[in-house]
């Protein structure tokens, strides 16, 4: 009898973590001889934790094809780190119960760097335990931070956005920028690298002003605004993308808000007024400013078509994984050539991606520390390329909304957290 299999979605969603799942649950009807049903977790780990398990055999096969063109996460997803196993040993061993009881042999994971630790404890837990169970964790997040593969599914999608809209924004501005606003700031998403932000330097292409505060350029507030200063005097206007996670060179956030999020980092927002009411001050430029926040991320109508292809083969390239008989693995975009764009999917041991960050490379920066190079411009070009539309009706794009039914439960009720 065919072991049945786990999915859930970790962390911050995207506009293309469903095509991810449509390629695991696809995939594993493929080898219905080998994977028997796909559970995926209602709200991420949580639904093993609580055993809320969502049956998928019970969505149709045109249901389940409609997720590659939805966003955001269509069984619920969470932030919730599972602390170490010598701290919450419990929270770990009963994952291994609840897959007992269901008769679970492959968990795909499909998260960020936070989820992919998660993934690989499970992993050795279940080895020592005895229990086999072939751990997989599918890449995601939008922040492309993760080590050891080209891109993330989701950043694609995200640096479209971010440059389609800081293209879009500056023309605005361009257009009142006499008798009106002269400095647009567009705060985007990005904690510790500048992956993101980096993106709104493609409007560039098309001659528009441009400074880009990364993550990884400590803040120099003079340099800054004799930059934007130049800038307006010579066009008139200029735009400012900030990644969340601008910082002044003692490593305080522009934008720190002092608390801290589930996962147990800063809070972070409000870097983009901060940079505006900065350059009115002065300089005495009009402003406006704007926060993408779930915008950038949830934005499927304007997805990357080379990102959503990423998306769904990695779902699919991670069941083939579990078939191979591997575990405690990533599968991950290996990029073979710039122009023309070119990739093949590999694979990378999770003991290397766990809690593990990837930077936006020195050398994908200017030298001035504003903009972005040839290098980064070549690395990002090919991650926005083709437009993946879903179908429209009445105006709006038609998004597909799961039954999510879960199988009764086997086991006592736990508590989460405790």
């Amino acid at each position: 009898m065919p072991l049945n299999a786990f999915y859930a979605q970790s962390g911050g969603v995207t506009s293309v973590i469903n095509a991810s799942a449509a390629g695991v649950i696809e995939t594993a009807r493929r080898h219905a001889d080998r994977i028997g049903t796909v559970y995926a977790g209602r709200n991420g780990i949580l639904g093993a934790l609580a055993e809320e398990l969502i049956d998928t055999s019970r969505e149709s096969a045109e249901a389940i094809a409609a997720l590659r063109t939805t966003p955001a996460g269509a069984f619920g997803s969470c932030r919730y780190k599972l602390k170490s196993l010598e701290k919450n040993r419990r929270e770990y061993e009963r994952l291994i119960e609840v897959f007992k009881a269901h008769g679970i042999g492959y968990f795909f994971y499909n998260g960020g760097g936070d989820s992919a630790d998660t993934c690989f404890k499970v992993s050795q837990l279940s080895q020592s335990m005895g229990y086999a169970l072939q751990a997989i964790h599918v890449p995601k997040t939008i922040d492309n931070d993760l080590p050891l593969t080209d891109c993330c599914p989701g950043f694609g999608s995200v640096a479209k956005y971010v440059a389609v809209s800081t293209l879009e924004a500056s023309l605005d501005v361009r257009s009142m920028a006499a008798t009106s606003t002269k400095v647009f700031v567009l705060e985007v998403m990005g904690r510790h690298a500048g992956w993101i932000a980096a993106a709104g330097g493609l409007a560039a292409d098309h001659g528009i002003p441009v400074v880009i505060l990364f993550p990884e350029i400590p803040f120099d507030q003079p340099a800054f605004l004799a930059r934007v200063d130049a800038l307006v005097k010579h066009h008139g206007y200029c735009t400012v993308v900030v990644s969340e996670g601008a910082h002044h060179p003692d490593g305080s956030f522009l934008a720190e808000q002092g608390s801290k999020d589930a996962f147990g980092h800063a809070q972070l927002g409000g870097a983009a007024p901060v940079v505006a009411q900065m350059v009115k001050e002065a300089l005495g430029y009009k402003f406006h400013w704007a926060v993408a926040d779930y915008l950038q991320r949830s934005a499927r109508h304007i997805a990357s078509a080379t990102d959503v292809r990423q998306a769904y083969e990695l779902g699919q390239r991670a069941v083939e994984l579990a078939l191979e008989g591997k575990n405690a693995v990533m599968p991950c975009i290996e990029r073979t050539s710039d122009a023309p764009y070119a990739y093949r999917i590999g694979s990378a041991p999770l003991d290397q991606v766990a809690n593990a960050e990837k930077f936006m490379p020195r050398d994908y920066i200017s030298a001035d520390g504003y903009g972005i190079s040839e290098k980064g411009r070549a690395y990002l070009l090919p991650l926005i390329q083709g437009e993946d539309y879903p179908a429209y009706r009445d105006g709006l794009p038609v998004y597909v909304t799961m039954q999510n039914q879960c199988v009764a439960k086997k086991l006592p009720a736990f508590e989460i957290g405790k």
